[in-house]
C-alpha cells in the first residue's frame, strides 16, 4: 500500500486485500473530497479515523449481491416501502463511521426525513435492514464484527450476514436475537422489517 498526502488530497493504491490507513483528523468532508477524487474506491470510515479501502469482488461474489439486491428491490417496487442501496452506498452512522453495505434498505419515513443535501452525500441516516455478503476474501469474524458492532450498535434492525463458502446464513435482530440458518436450501425472511419479503438462498448457487 502506498499513500501519498499534498494539498490536502490522497492518492492511496490499495493492495487486493482491504488495506487500512489510519488518518484521525480527516474530518467528514475531507473524507467526502477523498472519495469525490477517487471515485473507483470503495472505502469506508471507521469511528475512530481509520479508513479501509476494499478491493473489487471477484466475479462470483458479485453475482451473489446482484442476486439479492435484484430480489429486494423487485420486492420494494411492489409494495413501495422505501429505498434500496448498493454497495456502493454510504451512510453516515450515529458514531460518525461511514459504512457501506452489501445491500442496505431504507423505510419511506426515514428517506422522506432526508433533506435533499443528505442525500447526495453520505446521508446521516442508518438503514432498516442491512445484508453483507461473505467474499472468498472476506474473513467471517470480521465481518460478524462488522454487522454488530457497526450496524447493529447504530441502530439496524435487522441484518442478514449470507456465507456462500460454508452455505450458512446468520440473522442478528436488533433486540439482540440470533439465528443461524444452514443450508442454500431455505429462505430468509425479512420478518416485520420488510414484510412479505423472502429471499431463496438456492438463488445463490451455481447451475
Amino acid at each position: 500500500m502506498t499513500a501519498n498526502v499534498e494539498m490536502g488530497v490522497m492518492e492511496i493504491e490499495a493492495q487486493q486485500t482491504a488495506t487500512r490507513v489510519n488518518i484521525p483528523k480527516m474530518s467528514a468532508e475531507e473524507f467526502y473530497n477523498f472519495c469525490v477524487a477517487n471515485p473507483d474506491l470503495r472505502v469506508e470510515r471507521e469511528k475512530d479515523g481509520k479508513i479501509t479501502i476494499m478491493s473489487p469482488v471477484n466475479l462470483k461474489s458479485s453475482f451473489h449481491e446482484a442476486e439479492l439486491i435484484a430480489e429486494l428491490r423487485n420486492w420494494n417496487r411492489k409494495h413501495r416501502l422505501g429505498k434500496c442501496f448498493s454497495p456502493s452506498a454510504g451512510f453516515t452512522l450515529p458514531d460518525t463511521s461511514v459504512k457501506a453495505a452489501d445491500v442496505a434498505w431504507l423505510s419511506k419515513k426515514t428517506w422522506d426525513s432526508l433533506p435533499e443535501s443528505e442525500r447526495n452525500r453520505f446521508g446521516h441516516a442508518v438503514p432498516d435492514f442491512i445484508a453483507e455478503v461473505r467474499s472468498y476474501s472476506d474473513s467471517l469474524k470480521k465481518l460478524k464484527t462488522k454487522v454488530t458492532e457497526s450496524w447493529l450498535a447504530n441502530g439496524v434492525k435487522l441484518a442478514w450476514l449470507i456465507d456462500p463458502l460454508k452455505h450458512k446464513s446468520y440473522v442478528f435482530r436488533q433486540n439482540g436475537t440470533e439465528e443461524v440458518v444452514e443450508g442454500f436450501d431455505k429462505k430468509l425472511s425479512g420478518e416485520d422489517v420488510l414484510p412479505g419479503f423472502e429471499f431463496d438462498l438456492s438463488l445463490l448457487l451455481e447451475d
